[in-house]
């Protein structure tokens, strides 16, 4: 659920209006927006440890795909139904829920024995992130007007983009750091003082309140989709270590039987006039499928890049954790500042910025690739590569939710947002899945050979280049769309 959904939404006044006062609200605003930092927080610090987690856990390459993947999976399966769960039990109340089970699973990644419990853990807290994220800006919503709302949105806006970077950066820091001979375990520990600060504070400075229960559970659609992208994506990520045996083409097959099923039973469940957990029928509002495909490709770019860059840089390269973090912190810088300044440019332009985005990062993807070619060690075109990556994905990020909605229904806002943002997720899991798988098998063995790792990488930047390609071909018809929206 984003802010375009609840923007739809009838306003209820809280606490003080435009006039700034109520101190007490923004020390509400600052612990909300720390739960909002932990969730993002975790989804890229893991990638910049995965190389010391595979070390110290003799986890394969395709145990730390799960374990990057395994929190997106969690997270994007449960996003919808953690929304309807504040509509149905209160806001306050999920929020706490959400911030208490993130955290006890961070504990318990921070003390897992093996891989195969750090997985299951992940999941856990992608479970716990599904139920606290979706309730931030719907308390916002409701406890500010006017410009303290702007002043909120913004700030809100600003953590999204500035995660990114932060995540990065004290992954590396925390790894780098090793404390207490800990090694990789502090990166989820930290989770653990900030989650019981905020299970602390969230009774005294949220206010309580009244659920509204105005949408149901789809359990139904939640039992067939759960299993059905596991199916498919479990397969994508061990097939490559175990030598792809029948069984690995079975669970694809049943895989997408199940994603079959699960469009029919959506159908019926709206035919019936029943909630389903995500409305197919809003895919007729033009623009919408255009948007969608668009963002699919750029996420599952920017899911595999992440994976396949990060292993590229410590298993082949031997950089540690902290310089990794850092080699990625121009490319998380631009894409923040992207993201957040391109409605300063002209209305004109506007249509215009989405393929122009993804124009920049197949641009990017081909001259990191071509920097690597042969096995090359990047260089100058690396850095290039890079800067290009994050100034394009920035540009699509923030205005593809924007124009993909502008002929959407506000009656169908709600089911628009939660597809677009399950998109998101499962766009990142997948391209972990199967770009990782790429990348791991043109690899080989030789972790640490860097012109293995650079060859192998390369192969997979070009890859990467033609599915953003794609992106950038649905982008045009969605810029028309949007153009001539403007225009009427």
């Amino acid at each position: 659920m984003t802010s375009t959904d609840l923007a739809a939404r009838p306003v209820v006044a809280g606490p003080g209006g435009d006039d700034g006062e109520g101190g007490r609200r923004w020390l509400m605003l600052a612990v909300l927006l720390l739960g909002q930092f932990m969730a993002i927080l975790d989804v890229l610090v893991v990638n910049v440890a995965m190389p010391v987690i595979g070390t110290d856990l003799h986890a394969s390459g395709a145990s730390l795909q799960l374990v990057v993947g395994g929190y997106t999976v969690a997270y994007a399966m449960l996003l919808i139904t953690g929304a309807r769960l504040g509509d149905l039990y209160g806001r306050r109340r999920m929020y706490l829920v959400g911030v208490a089970t993130f955290t006890a699973a961070s504990l318990a990644c921070g003390l897992a024995p093996d891989s195969l419990a750090l997985i299951c853990f992940r999941f856990a807290q992608g479970a716990g992130a599904a139920v606290l994220v979706p309730q931030i800006v719907s308390v916002i919503q409701r406890n500010f007007t006017g410009k303290a709302r702007a002043k909120a949105l913004s700030a809100y806006a600003m953590v999204l983009s500035g995660g990114a970077v932060v995540g990065l950066v004290v992954g590396g820091v925390l790894v780098n750091a090793d404390l207490f001979g800990l090694g990789w375990r502090p990166i989820f520990f930290v989770n653990v003082p900030a989650g019981a600060l905020l299970v602390a504070l969230v009774p005294w400075l949220v206010p309580a309140d009244r659920p509204v229960g105005s949408r149901r559970l789809d359990l139904a659609g939640l039992a067939i989709a759960g299993p059905a992208v596991f199916l498919v994506v479990l397969p994508l990520v061990v097939g490559h270590e175990v030598g792809w045996p029948v069984w690995t083409y079975a669970c694809v097959a049943a895989g997408l039987v199940l994603a079959g099923l699960f469009v029919r039973v959506e159908r019926w469940v709206a035919a019936r006039g029943g909630d389903p957990l995500l409305n197919l029928d809003v895919l007729r509002a033009p623009g919408l499928p255009a948007g969608l495909t668009t963002l699919v490709c750029g996420q599952v770019t920017y899911g595999a890049f992440l994976f396949a860059f990060t292993l590229h840089l410590q298993a082949g390269r031997g950089d540690s954790a902290l310089h990794a973090g850092m080699v990625y912190l121009p490319m998380a810088t631009v894409f923040g500042l992207a993201g957040f300044c391109w409605r300063s440019l002209p209305a004109r332009v506007h249509h215009a910025v989405v393929p122009a985005g993804a124009a920049l990062y197949v641009a990017g993807y081909a001259v990191e690739a071509a920097s690597m070619r042969g096995g090359a060690e990047g260089g100058p075109g690396m850095w290039a590569g890079l800067l290009l990556i994050g100034t394009g994905l920035g540009l699509t990020a923030s205005p593809l939710f924007t124009q993909s909605l502008v002929h959407v229904p506000v009656r169908q806002a709600a089911d628009a947002s939660g597809l677009l943002t399950t998109t998101v997720q499962l766009g990142q899991v997948l391209g972990t899945a199967v770009f990782g798988t790429v990348f791991l098998s043109l690899r080989g063995p030789a972790a640490g050979h860097v012109h293995a790792s650079a060859a192998a990488l390369s192969t997979t930047g070009y890859w990467l280049a033609g599915l953003g390609t794609a992106a950038l071909v649905a982008a045009i018809p969605l810029a028309r769309t949007v153009r001539r929206a403007a225009t009427h």
